[in-house]
């Protein structure tokens, strides 16, 4: 059990046995299931790739770039020659100061931040090693920071949004450049993502010393929402006294990053966005805005609970869940006969197969089953 795993049981609990037998028990989904659902979705997005390699559009890099990711997290070689297309086509979206996005849209964090994450999966044999550092680079001078005249004070500081001038930070896109960050080597020392934390805590329904927007006490749950910044955002809405409602997809982005950001289990941050989780637990809905970005929030959920290497979480009634199974069952049981998601909530492009099909892989990439030790 890791020092996350046990921490957290005693934190929940109070109790971690001692003393005891170990035995070995699997836990998470049917190997054999993931595998025919994953075989199907390859399928599926080897089959809607457009001639020049993209998928969905020809003209911005997002939706292939996580279409090629989630290929190479299923297993698929770059070597493959759909794969191999695909990173050719975000090659093409290189620009001289080192990003890789559509240089007359307003995307430049996002999609850099997502081809990296490709270009990191195909890496093995350093063939994108150049292009890794050159937008490494180029997504460090998107972040709100003292380098553009943003004091520690601003809202916006720490964050990053879809791109940089005329925009604002958000968390979404803030987890997005941390991801990248960290697949480019970062840790938790690095000051880039120390500046993140900062964003990070404010984007928390908690008022503590490192959150006194006017927002930190309004709700005060724990959990997380869009942005405080250009005067506040949840996509779940507003309260009466003007609160920003917490929900599920960024309160499982801000507790994972905040992980990836060096907090502790016995961070007060950390134990209230995780009781928030526990209050809120769910594999058939996104909590606080029902079906609109599910499959968003399902990979987000999983990549979470995975970071904390949780085998099995308690909800707020104490019954145990086997998250990993739970969310993969769920999952493969919405496949499509063709192989793809879809979501029939169409919003942030999850009616989109391509787009939905991405996330899912994703999602049961960080699903698999796993062996444990269990105590009797």
């Amino acid at each position: 059990m890791s020092r996350w795993a046990s921490s957290v049981l005693v934190l929940m609990t109070g109790v971690l046995a001692s003393g005891s037998v170990l035995h070995a028990q699997a836990i998470g989904p049917k190997a054999e299931d993931v595998a025919k659902a994953r075989e199907k979705a390859v399928n599926f997005l080897k089959t809607s790739q457009g001639n020049d390699g993209f998928w969905t559009s020809a003209e911005s890099p997002g939706v292939s770039g996580l279409v090629v990711y989630s290929l190479l997290l299923s297993g698929v070689p770059a070597s493959d020659p759909v794969v191999d297309k695909g990173l050719k086509h975000l090659a093409t979206f290189t620009q001289p100061d080192g990003g890789i996005y559509a240089p007359k849209g307003p995307h430049g964090n996002y999609e850099t931040s997502i081809c990296l994450l490709a270009f990191h999966q195909a890496n093995q044999d350093g063939k994108y090693k150049v292009a890794i550092a050159k937008a490494e680079k180029y997504l460090r001078k998107l972040q709100w920071d003292d380098s553009e005249s943003t004091d520690a004070s601003d809202v916006k500081y720490g964050g990053a949004g879809y791109g940089r001038t005329g925009d604002r930070p958000d968390l979404s896109n803030t987890v997005f450049f941390l991801d990248a960050l960290q697949a480019a080597g970062a840790t938790k020392d690095d000051p880039a993502v120390k500046k993140a934390l900062v964003f990070l805590s404010r984007c928390q329904n908690l008022e503590t010393e490192h959150n006194t927007t006017k927002f930190s006490s309004l709700i005060n749950d724990g959990g997380f929402y869009y942005t405080p910044a250009a005067g506040g955002n949840s996509q779940a809405g507003n309260e009466a006294n003007g609160g920003l409602r917490s929900y599920g997809s960024m309160t499982y982005v801000g507790l994972k990053s905040m992980i990836f950001a060096g907090l502790t289990p016995e961070d007060a941050r950390v134990k209230a966005a995780f009781e928030w989780i526990t209050k809120h637990y769910t594999v058939e809905e996104n909590p606080g805005l029902g079906q609109q970005g599910y499959l968003y929030y399902s990979q987000m959920f999983a990549k979470a609970l995975s970071t904390m290497d949780l085998d099995t979480i308690k909800d707020a009634q104490g019954k145990a869940h086997d998250w990993r199974k739970e969310m993969a069952d769920h999952l493969i049981a919405t496949q499509q006969s063709n192989g793809a998601w879809l979501n029939k909530n169409e919003r942030w492009m999850e009616g989109n197969p391509d787009l939905a099909t991405a996330y899912a892989l994703i999602s049961l990439k960080y699903c698999e089953a796993k062996a444990i030790k269990t105590s009797k």
